[in-house]
């Protein structure tokens, strides 16, 4: 089957193009997508070094599905995950599915060469790769059964799509990762997508106090309706968020948070979690940077640990239904995230202005 996709080249930019996607194989399902969210992990995708399909957060309707598929069936309404479990390797048995060793795509072919490709989806006569195994930003993507959860009645494709990543990402740090205990205090830098779900996390959790931190008076005012309890506005001169770590002190009796969490992406901030903890507390690196930084050691002290959660510690059958629930009681915010939503042939716009800052959740629609 034929579809439009957005292709990374590898070298920092896309094009938008037809794909050919198979049908599906044993254990494989078929879906079309309906939307896809956008986020700063897709702009880096831009420069893996090799054509993709881009795209990793993405819900829509299944089409088709292979032998032995019983957990949806065609016409099911279903939202993808790319931390696609195997369930049987040493971190799945222990129940780590995020950290699967055996994660793989659909369609895998084992060439003579020794070297195994995914065939179902060929771009230009040729296979190509899918983003984390989804390419979500194409009319269609082949996946394994284990990447798709049915959504519940009355949950719109828009809102369904960005669970699939920056929801759960940002729930999942604050509710799996940290495990906030009521009473608790949380801080969280960068108020964009990632953040706004950390801070929505903590809520959920009972935090007493959740500061955010942002360099825009707008982002603090929506992390606010989010359930913020205080708002720091960050000096850009400021590089390390030393006079914001005295504020938080001042805001939690002098010590620091119990919890702090970097969202914004920037590789300089990488470590400021550490000076805004008390000692013994939890510094999380939610955002995925993966540039080179460097820390001075003693911000480490004392017994203060420091993590970089993956994917919320995420666990599809457990954590999505429970974000959807609590998104059914009005308790988690969705709709709302979703600033603005594009067709697929104004993904460039998408891009700047995710970029920009002017989005929190920016959506890309499929007719």
């Amino acid at each position: 089957m034929k579809c439009p996709a957005a292709i990374a080249d590898g070298a920092g930019s896309f094009t938008l193009d037809e794909i050919e996607v198979a049908l599906p194989l044993a254990g494989e399902v078929l879906v079309e997508l309906k939307a896809a969210g956008i986020c700063h992990t897709d702009h880096a995708s831009l420069s893996w070094q090799r054509p993709l399909v881009m795209g990793h957060e993405g819900a829509g309707v299944v089409r088709a599905v292979g032998v032995g598929v019983t957990r949806v069936q065609a016409g099911d309404r279903v939202v993808l995950n790319w931390a696609i479990p195997c369930g049987g390797c040493f971190q799945c048995q222990r129940g780590q599915a995020v950290l699967c060793e055996s994660s793989r795509p659909a369609h895998v072919l084992q060439p003579s060469a020794g070297h195994a490709h995914a065939a179902g989806t060929q771009w230009r006569g040729r296979p190509v790769d899918r983003s984390f195994n989804l390419g979500t930003l194409a009319g269609l993507a082949l996946v394994r059964a284990a990447a798709v959860t049915p959504i519940p009645p009355g949950v719109p494709f828009t809102s369904a799509c960005i669970v699939g990543c920056g929801v759960m990402t940002g729930f999942g740090s604050a509710v799996n990762v940290a495990r906030v205990q009521p009473g608790e205090s949380v801080v969280v830098i960068g108020c964009g997508g990632v953040g706004l779900n950390v801070i929505q996390g903590a809520r959920l959790a009972g935090a007493g106090r959740i500061i955010a931190v942002d360099l825009r008076a707008g982002s603090l005012a929506n992390a606010r309706r989010f359930g913020a309890t205080d708002t720091l506005l960050a000096e850009p001169e400021d590089r390390e968020l030393q006079a914001v770590a005295l504020e938080v002190k001042r805001l939690t009796a002098g010590r620091g948070a119990d919890y702090a969490f970097e969202a914004t992406s920037v590789p300089h901030l990488a470590f400021t979690p550490l000076l805004l903890v008390r000692d013994g507390g939890m510094a999380l690196q939610v955002s995925g940077i993966n540039d080179p930084v460097t820390v001075a050691m003693p911000w480490f002290m004392w017994n203060k640990t420091y993590v970089t959660p993956l994917y919320g510690g995420c666990v599809p059958e457990r954590d999505f239904p429970r974000i959807f629930d609590h998104y059914m009681r009005g308790e988690l915010w969705l709709d709302e995230l979703v600033t603005r939503t594009y067709p697929l042939a104004r993904l460039g716009e998408a891009m700047e202005d995710m970029m920009a800052g002017r989005n929190a959740k920016g959506v890309i629609v499929f007719e």
